[in-house]
């Protein structure tokens, strides 16, 4: 008996798609009704493939945006919990570049300055680091005026950020040095004389990097030696140690392995940790867009409501034929509902692979571009397949509470 009402119940699954498909692509009709629905499957289309483009890009330009950070952001740095400064004479730092998987590890010194040439001035955030910093994240292939230099004999130069470089109009053939001034520690600049408020120093600009505009009107680089010196801070004394992996995928067991050996004074911050207010407004922007996104796709969703709704009037006399063929009131609305979730399932198929495709062609050929002081000259595309089966189900079940709203009112 059971098995009787499963094959009754799949050829009146088999009769509805029939009966839907032959409302939906009859060549011999064409009415309004018939206009109207296939309106409804291209405003889902377009509105689906809007979805899928349109998030695409946002995830092109957040990796773009986090692999210019990473760019200057170690993989991994090691910061005291209490205090600014620790000593590396404190850790066990020779067991710490032997660990496995740990590729380099740079010291840094990291400290507010005020930078003046001539009238000119800025405050920065001035990073002291030994040649070993270029390779654990890349710096110095972002040059974009000078060259990458820290230190020749004992002098001293800066690789100044694209913005400060502009702020203080000077260049890596400027023949006047930048002033460097730090306050000095335990003293307040009221009263005193420039000399007595600020350890003061002097350096000759080597380059500029461009990276992003964040890092490119705050940061200036310098030897550690340069910024120890202006501190008063030991031979050995660091802000942060900068960590470089062998393979990203062992990036959390090293984290695990640098925290086990450092202890609970220490913390080990991945990329995220180092700037979570940055990632938090990304994820959030991201959901944010997706949720607006699909309220537009909702929209289009609604037009199933006047094709479903002029359909069922359209069909009284076939509505009629079925009663007198014996079908009950549940399948005549599964029919009308197959209808509905037809026009849908067709509109977002057409939609998801036409995103694919604008997509696609845009990372092949980089139609759209960006301005000309863009970092790249095309808009960046990053599809993920999460983001098309998002689509999709949010498509879809959108569609089928439209679909079955529409219906149920439709046949009270």
């Amino acid at each position: 008996m059971a098995s009787g009402n499963n094959k009754h119940h799949f050829s009146s699954m088999q009769l509805a798609l029939f009966v839907a498909k032959r409302y939906l692509f009859s060549r011999k009709e064409k009415t309004i009704v018939n206009i109207i629905s296939w309106i409804s499957l291209i405003g889902i289309a377009v509105s689906t493939m809007a979805l899928v483009v349109v998030m695409s890009v946002y995830n092109g330009i957040g990796e773009l945006t986090q692999s210019l950070f990473n760019v200057f952001d170690p993989a991994l740095i090691v910061e005291p919990v209490q205090g600014k400064t620790f000593r590396t004479g404190e850790i066990p730092y020779d067991a710490m570049r032997a660990t496995p998987g740990v590729a380099q590890i740079s010291p840094i010194v990291e400290e507010n300055a005020w930078v003046t040439h001539r009238q000119n001035e800025s405050i920065v955030q001035l990073r002291g680091v030994d040649e070993s910093y270029a390779a654990t994240c890349g710096i110095d292939t972002l040059i974009l005026e000078g060259e990458y230099s820290l230190r020749d004999g004992d002098e001293y130069y800066l690789l100044l950020g694209w913005n400060i470089l502009y702020n203080l109009e000077v260049n890596s053939m400027s023949n006047t040095p930048v002033a460097i001034h730090i306050p000095k520690r335990g003293t307040t600049a009221i009263g005193l004389t420039m000399d007595e408020a600020f350890n003061n120093g002097y350096a000759y600009v080597a380059g500029a990097f461009r990276i992003q505009e964040e890092i490119d009107g705050l940061y200036v680089l310098t030897h550690i030696d340069f910024v120890r010196s202006l501190m008063g801070y030991a031979p050995d004394e660091v802000t942060s140690l900068a960590v470089s992996v062998e393979n990203p995928r062992q990036l959390g067991r090293v984290k695990q392995q640098l925290a086990r050996q450092l202890g609970e004074g220490y913390t080990v911050k991945d990329r995220y940790e180092q700037k979570p207010l940055y990632y938090k407004i990304f994820h959030s922007e991201r959901l944010g867009v997706f949720l607006i996104l699909s309220l537009i796709v909702l929209i289009s969703t609604l037009n199933l409501i006047a094709s479903l709704s002029l359909l069922i009037i359209n069909k009284r006399k076939d509505i009629a034929t079925m009663r007198s063929m014996g079908m009950e009131q549940k399948q005549i609305r599964r029919v009308f509902f197959t209808e509905g979730i037809l026009i849908a399932a067709v509109g977002t198929v057409i939609g998801l692979v036409g995103g694919f495709v604008v997509c696609l062609l845009q990372q092949q050929f980089g139609i759209v571009k960006l301005g000309a002081n863009a970092v790249v000259d095309a808009f960046p595309v990053a599809m993920r397949v999460v983001d098309f089966a998002a689509t999709f189900g949010i498509v879809t079940l959108l569609s089928c509470m439209v679909v079955w709203f529409t219906v149920r009112r439709a046949f009270k």
